[in-house]
């Protein structure tokens, strides 16, 4: 029995394997993620990508294979010159500017909505504290 394992060393690997797999688990939380954040807009080699899958289609109708079609598509692009790769280039750069513009709006509507949940008390209630704690401070001088 060379190299063999004995059943003590076989449950020492096993009790190894199990406490990673319940360690592996236990990441950090994150955040949820919000529905009303702008999506990152897409890269010129995708928005090539959006027009190669019709082409592609439409001459190899019988094909299933979506890995077929990203290589295909990856030579593709790699082939192409720069001047070939401008206007997707140019398409890519006009979603990007729509999408700062989205996320610049997104952003200031979410520090605009965060002053307001600032504080759990109304601005109301709080000058009320105010002006009791302005006579309160009268009372304590006279």
């Amino acid at each position: 029995m060379k190299g063999g394992k004995t059943k003590a060393d076989a449950k020492q690997t096993d009790n190894k394997l199990k406490s990673r797999s319940a360690g592996a688990g236990k990441r950090g939380k994150t955040a949820a993620k919000d529905p009303n954040k702008p999506k990152r807009p897409a890269s010129a080699f995708f928005v090539f990508m959006e027009e190669f899958r019709k082409q592609y289609k439409e001459e190899h109708p019988d094909n299933k294979s979506v890995s077929v079609v990203g290589k295909a598509g990856g030579e593709k692009w790699k082939s192409m010159t720069e001047a070939e790769k401008a206007p997707y280039v140019e398409k890519a750069e006009k979603r990007k500017s729509e999408y700062n513009k989205k996320m610049h709006s997104y952003n200031l509507k979410l520090a605009g909505g965060a002053n307001d949940d600032e504080s759990d008390k109304s601005k109301s209630e709080v000058n009320d504290e105010d002006e009791e704690d302005g006579s309160g401070e009268e009372e304590d001088d006279e």
